[in-house]
């Protein structure tokens, strides 16, 4: 089931079917333990609704009073390209040591006043020249500590900046329209699938001018692996979401334009798609 937020709606999408309620408001909706199963249990009592249909054309971003939260260096791409972006700073070892350690990399990335959604622009920092976009599977996990359901993320990354020194790593990654988020919460009745593929697409000028794919079974550490230390000694009353890493990292020739558009699509959750603005 795939789960929508609109300005003023909570709308459920279920075997073809629209469904909605009045009663419903984001966080106290999807943070629950076994959503999948308590969904299934609201649907019984409200009848399906065509008309919701044209709503789910001014999607929202699927955030409320979630923090969103990130994993680094979970991919061996991710390592590698850290490594040789912060050489010359002395730093690549550290991006060595926390791939093969026991404790995952973890940071804040943004809070929902700061990210966008579906439609939404992008932002790249004024004071970097080299800018990617960072497409990962989004793990929502429930105040209980939970993983619940998954969405797809955009974590925006100044990799001049995070090169320079990995202790710049805040400012790489968190500012206004760093994260972008969408376009729904995806409840499956079961963890999603080793072999789901991330998708990346884009365009500048109507031209396509990077694309990739990934498996998320190239990540060397697992979901609930990463909930585990995010949930370790921190409590969230909403619940969170966090970005699991990427393994897909454009050229060290590649950097993002003003007006590039950006479509990150993940097998069964659909696509994300954001322009890069000012």
């Amino acid at each position: 089931m795939h789960i929508f937020k609109t300005n003023d709606k909570v709308i459920v999408k279920y075997a073809g079917l629209l469904y909605s309620s009045p009663d419903w408001t984001w966080d106290n909706f999807i943070n629950r333990q076994a959503l999948h199963g308590e969904v299934l249990k609201d649907l019984q009592s409200i009848a399906s609704n065509s008309s919701l249909a044209h709503h789910l054309e001014n999607i929202s971003a699927p955030i409320a009073n979630q923090e969103i939260w990130a994993s680094g260096v979970t991919y061996l791409r991710s390592k590698d390209a850290r490594m040789e972006e912060s050489k010359d700073a002395g730093g690549g070892d550290f991006y060595a040591r926390v791939y093969d350690a026991e404790r995952p990399e973890i940071f804040f990335k943004s809070s929902a006043s700061r990210a966008v959604g579906p439609g939404g622009s992008v932002r790249i920092r004024k004071d970097s020249k080299w800018n990617v976009p960072e497409p990962e599977l989004v793990l929502f996990i429930c105040s209980a500590g939970t993983i619940e359901g998954y969405m797809i993320g955009n974590d925006m990354s100044s990799r001049d900046i995070e090169g320079e020194n990995p202790l710049y790593l805040p400012q790489a990654k968190s500012y206004d329209g760093a994260a972008a988020v969408g376009p729904c919460l995806y409840v499956p009745g079961t963890a999603i699938p080793p072999d789901t593929e991330i998708q990346i697409e884009i365009v500048r000028d109507n031209v396509q001018v990077f694309a990739d794919t990934i498996l998320i079974s190239r990540m060397k550490r697992t979901h609930q692996e990463l909930a585990g230390y995010l949930f370790m000694e921190m409590s969230f009353p909403a619940g969170a979401y966090l970005m699991t890493g990427t393994g897909i990292v454009p050229p060290d020739s590649f950097t993002l334009n003003y007006g590039d558009v950006i479509s990150i699509t993940i097998s069964n959750i659909g696509t994300l798609t954001n322009l890069v603005g000012k």
